[in-house]
């Protein structure tokens, strides 16, 4: 099959483990022989040109959708002007006219949309009036709300916030038109979307996430020591990052923490590195640097405060047999089965993550033995397993079409 695959961010431009799902797809499957491409964005450069790299195994087209600023830069500008950015992201036909004129060129079998923010809502209208069979990747809230972030105890929304939000998907609703299938990596996510009646007339299936394709090295034994914690992510309050040094700064026992990411808060997590001896701050981390922390700690953390989808570090963590500490928030309960796997406490509460940790420490030793087992909760979503149940999907799609 010719496939294209649409993302916001590509690597090198990347913020979270959404792209990461995006590059572990394509990445298997052009090893599968499917003709592969991929088109995302980029920022801003002299030309509104589109840029070609043929040098990979994938073809990749990037270009700047004219915004105010390109998504990354988003933590710069203050709410007014990240308000008129949403607009035009929402409303502008740019990024459409851009990606029909690819879409032409290549005339690909069927479409893969992800994350779309950023470089055009409307770009699923130029897949459909194509008449080009349209499977859609759900990552997170950004349909439903603008920044995608619905903290935990703030759900509430004032009169004004609802009005606004509705209008808001209502839009989103008109820019994506009817993708021929829709993917949830969590039913969370599912529930929430049908629950703000998205997709009334698109199938829509909950497939998790693919895990990583690394097969870290089996530890022979525990190095003796403190507790050891990990965490790997986005240096921002609604991951819970500042939660979490400040509720490590509580534990009664001895503990070590390493903490890996970029982020706002970057400047605040290495000077708290600096204070305490105890924290180790790595910042970003490549995927063969993450195999060799996994490889020492105990538990990865993963603090959000923020209603997750299906967090990637916890695949990647339990991949490598490695406990997870998590926030019950979001799709996270649906990953994390608490006392087998890790263990789950309430968001935002130092009292329930205190708890849990020392329930932690006293059981490492016995999560160390059964690494074997840890790494078998997340064996159903291995990568090939993932591949070939979204092949499969793919060409049902297009015989659909097709009939």
């Amino acid at each position: 099959m010719k496939i294209g695959i649409i993302s916001n961010l590509y690597p090198p431009y990347q913020r979270g483990g959404a792209e990461n799902v995006v590059v572990r797809t394509v990445e298997s499957l052009v090893n599968m022989g499917h003709d592969v491409f991929v088109i995302s964005g980029r920022p801003r450069k002299e030309t509104n040109q589109i840029d070609f790299d043929k040098n990979t195994a994938e073809r990749i087209y990037r270009f700047f959708p004219p915004n105010v600023y390109f998504l990354l830069d988003d933590h710069k500008y203050m709410w007014p002007i990240r308000l008129v950015w949403h607009v035009i992201d929402t409303l502008s036909g740019f990024g459409k006219r851009r990606i029909g004129n690819i879409l032409d060129n290549e005339e690909p079998d069927i479409v893969i949309t992800h994350n779309l923010k950023g470089i055009g809502l409307r770009i699923p209208q130029a897949i459909q009036s194509r008449n080009i069979p349209h499977v859609h990747v759900m990552h997170d809230l950004q349909l439903v709300i603008p920044s995608g972030l619905v903290i935990a105890g703030k759900e509430k929304l004032s009169i004004f916030s609802k009005a606004s939000y509705k209008v808001y998907q209502a839009l989103c609703k008109w820019a994506f038109g009817l993708p021929n299938l829709v993917l949830f990596p969590s039913n969370f996510l599912l529930d929430y979307y049908k629950k703000n009646n998205f997709f009334g007339k698109s199938d829509c299936v909950v497939m998790q996430n693919p895990a990583p394709d690394f097969k870290p090295t089996a530890r022979a034994r525990r190095t003796p020591g403190p507790l050891r914690l990990l965490f790997v992510g986005q240096l921002e309050s609604h991951k819970g990052i500042e939660f979490l040094m400040n509720a490590y700064e509580k534990l009664s026992f001895p503990a070590q923490l390493i903490i890996a990411g970029e982020g706002t808060m970057r400047d605040e997590v290495r000077r708290r590195a600096k204070l305490d001896k105890s924290v180790s701050y790595l910042g970003y981390i490549s995927t063969s640097q993450l195999v060799n922390c996994l490889g020492v700690v105990d538990a990865v953390v993963v603090p959000s405060l923020c209603y997750e989808n299906s967090p990637t570090v916890i695949y990647e963590a339990l991949e490598a047999g490695i406990p997870v500490l998590a926030s019950d928030i979001g799709g996270v309960g649906e990953l994390v089965q608490d006392g087998r796997n890790g263990f789950l406490f309430k968001p935002g509460s130092q009292e329930s993550f205190i708890e849990k940790m020392e329930v932690m420490d006293s059981k490492k030793e016995i999560f160390f033995r059964a690494q074997d087992d840890i790494a078998r909760t997340v064996a159903p979503y291995a990568l090939k397993i993932y591949t070939d149940a979204l092949v499969n999907k793919l060409k049902e799609v297009i015989n659909s079409k097709k009939a």
